[in-house]
């Protein structure tokens, strides 16, 4: 099958999970997609349909043809994150820069260091031989919340303002830091494999600070500069269309040159759209500009998130079980889900207390409810299936996807009650 029969096969099932939901589930959007897409996954499971042969194995055979990881990663990312920067407050966000500062780095390395350590001991306890690195691993694949799941959610939550800002802020920037880290991480389980572990960790720790010099502080710079251009060129302009299509070259044009350029993408294109979407918006737009620019992206937002939820509900068909670890497996991944939220939780306590003994002002259960607030997705996913082939790979990645199901699920359907106390 061709890369635009595989488009137009996500497109369609897109479409029609989202009528089922509609007329049926009801839920959020995305999250009603992504809940027809598991519903159906797992009927398919349980009537043993998912074989070699037959339509249903027809079906495997082309999911499997699909590069979810590049997918999310290349291609879906950049338009996701810089859609929705787009519509975030610049003001409220460097009004609360130390809060999402310290959650977006602080916060983001306790949670990766607590998940990867607790995961170690636990599956040790399990029986699982996998090692303290790929563990680390898995603390920073997940640690990450994703601002894909968070935003539509939180604003559907209604969550304080002050709160919201903080959550959307920190799930912006931690995003892009969180795939650094993990990258940074993978390239030392690879020095390890290949040097042996002592050589590897000589030479680790002054590469992995260069890395993440050249990645998060180039990706800065970069989206400070492409932003800037973009937003040069909007002020001369005064025609909606082309207007609209600047900022669509903008968004594809700089997240295929940041990685070129060998630099963080994602956090060049949080601030690439956080410039567009404020100084942009409101100094070189005009009000018929930015009612067609809301409405051409928000389109965008929506069916790429459509294909993204669609995609994590129908992973479950080639979700591998980690090989001879199948029983240990499955309960290190029901397991996980603890782990991760009560690491989360640890990471967001320790700076709210600090800056609350600095007289930061914080609404009342803010690390309760900022801790549920961090959803996973899409982005965890991609990460884990980025993994080396191997029985690490699978059990890492059949722990990723029960944690960001239970997140979206659970998380993101409850949020509401959680922010108001029920």
């Amino acid at each position: 099958m061709t890369d635009f029969q595989l488009a137009a096969l996500l497109v369609s099932l897109a479409a029609l999970f989202g009528y089922l939901n509609h007329r049926v589930l009801r839920l959020p959007q995305t999250i009603g997609v992504m809940c027809v897409a598991l519903i159906a996954s797992l009927l398919l499971l349980m009537f043993g349909a998912v074989t070699a042969t037959g339509a249903v194995g027809a079906l495997r055979n082309l999911l499997q043809q699909i590069d979810v990881s590049y997918l999310v990663l290349d291609v879906l990312l950049g338009f996701l994150l810089f859609a929705g920067a787009l519509h975030v407050n610049l003001d409220d966000l460097l009004d609360r820069r130390l809060a999402i500062a310290s959650f977006a780095t602080v916060s983001l390395l306790a949670s990766t260091l607590l998940v990867g350590t607790v995961t170690f001991y636990l599956l040790r306890a399990l029986g699982v031989p996998l090692g303290y690195l790929h563990c680390l691993l898995f603390g920073a694949l997940i640690s990450p919340t994703d601002p894909v799941a968070v935003l539509g959610v939180l604003r559907r939550a209604g969550a304080p303002r002050s709160l919201e800002a903080k959550v959307i802020g920190e799930s912006l920037f931690n995003d892009g830091l969180g795939v650094v880290i993990f990258l940074s991480l993978l390239g030392l389980a690879a020095g390890q494999h290949n040097a042996g572990a002592a050589h590897a960790g000589a030479q680790g720790v002054a590469g992995v600070a260069l890395f993440l010099l050249r990645e998060a502080g180039g990706g800065l710079a970069f989206g400070l500069a492409a932003g800037g251009l973009g937003y040069l060129v909007l002020r001369t302009l005064d025609d909606h269309r082309l207007e609209i299509l600047v900022t669509l070259a903008l968004a594809a044009g700089s997240y295929a040159l940041a990685g070129a350029l060998q630099v963080s993408a994602p956090l060049a294109m949080v601030v690439i759209g956080l410039l567009i979407g404020n100084q942009g918006r409101h100094l070189a737009m005009s009000a018929t500009t930015r009612e067609h620019l809301d409405t051409f992206w928000d389109l965008v937002d929506e069916i790429l998130n459509a294909v993204l939820f669609l995609l994590i509900g129908l992973e479950l068909l080639l979700l591998p079980l980690p090989g001879p670890w199948s029983g240990a497996g499955l309960a290190a991944a029901l397991l996980a889900i603890p782990v991760v939220l009560a690491s989360r939780f640890v990471g967001i306590g320790l700076p709210v207390t600090v800056l609350r003994l600095a007289g930061r002002a914080f609404t009342p259960r803010a690390v309760r409810i900022i801790t549920w607030a961090g959803l996973r997705g899409g982005i965890s996913v991609a990460l884990a299936l980025s993994l080396p082939s191997g029985e690490e790979r699978a059990l890492l990645l059949l722990m990723t996807y029960v944690v960001v199901v239970f997140s979206i699920l659970v998380q993101g359907l409850t949020l509401g009650r959680v922010i108001r106390g029920s």
